[in-house]
């Protein structure tokens, strides 16, 4: 990884119905094999990619949501230390305020939510969700694209 790659990072159980569509959309952009991206997934958030996140110009966290709007929303996040009786589960915001407490580093982040229905331990993900996933790999090549372009130019 270079210091002007891009990182997504998808996370979820491809084996809860849609709760893995984090994971399918890295499958997806692995195929396409883009300059300057770097791909990640994992059943859940680490404490350990915070060293990963610092060592990217930019992170973009990818997670099945069902409070998110159809078919998926896209914003930037902040870095929040949040209190957790466990690090089974910790947030994309609690990974970068790691990333900037650990690393000295204040990567530019953003929540890709896409709107999932059944979150079941059964396979595949129910149709609505796939045609969400569908419509997201669109939306994220675009905005790579965009991403990449400005990084050029902007830092």
């Amino acid at each position: 990884m270079s210091e002007n790659d891009i990182i997504v990072y998808g996370f979820g159980n491809p084996g809860r119905q849609d709760d893995g569509l984090g994971p399918f959309l890295i499958e997806k952009l692995e195929a396409e094999s883009i300059s300057g991206i770097v791909v990640d997934s994992n059943y859940q958030l680490n404490i350990e990619d915070a060293y990963d996140i610092s060592q990217g110009k930019a992170v973009i966290f990818v997670d099945a949501s069902i409070d998110c709007k159809e078919p998926f929303s896209f914003e930037k996040l902040t870095a929040a230390q949040e209190i957790r009786f466990t690090t089974h589960a910790i947030s994309p915001q609690s990974v970068l305020a790691l990333c900037q407490d650990l690393y000295d580093r204040d990567v530019p982040a953003y929540i890709l939510a896409i709107r999932g229905y059944e979150w079941e331990f059964s396979e595949p993900m129910t149709r609505k969700a796939e045609k969400n996933l569908d419509e997201a790999f669109i939306f994220i090549k675009k905005k790579l694209a965009e991403m990449k372009n400005g990084l050029r130019h902007e830092i």
